[in-house]
C-alpha cells in the first residue's frame, strides 16, 4: 500500500519534474567549485541525480561533438557511490533506510 501511495504522490505533485528543474537551476546558480548536495529517497529520484551528475543529462547518455569532446558535463562527482545511512541510523530511524546522498562539484 505504501508504494501505491508513493507513486500517486510522485505523480500528483510532479516531483520528478520539480527535481529536474532544481538540478537545472543549480547548475546555473552555482559558481565554479560550488558544491551540489542532493538527498534522494527512492530509485527514480536517485537515477535522475546520478545521470545528471555523471553525464550532464537525465537520460544517462553521453553527448559528444563531432570531435569526440563530451558535451553538457557541468559537475564532477565528489562521491563515486552514494552515501547511505549506517545500520545504527536505520535502527534508530527506519525511514532513513532508502536515503542516498550524492555530492558533486561544479566544473
Amino acid at each position: 500500500m505504501a508504494q501505491v501511495y508513493q507513486a500517486l504522490r510522485i505523480e500528483v505533485n510532479d516531483e520528478l519534474a520539480a527535481l529536474k528543474e532544481l538540478l537545472m537551476q543549480s547548475s546555473a546558480s552555482l559558481a565554479k567549485g560550488g558544491r551540489l548536495t542532493i538527498m534522494s529517497y527512492h530509485s527514480l529520484e536517485d537515477r535522475l541525480v546520478k545521470n545528471f551528475i555523471a553525464k550532464g543529462n537525465f537520460e544517462g547518455e553521453v553527448h559528444k561533438d563531432i570531435f569526440g569532446n563530451v558535451l553538457g558535463m557541468q559537475f564532477k562527482a565528489i562521491t563515486k557511490k552514494p552515501i547511505v545511512p549506517s545500520e545504527e541510523e536505520v535502527k534508530k530511524n527506519p525511514r532513513s533506510r532508502s536515503a542516498k546522498l550524492r555530492i558533486a562539484e561544479k566544473i
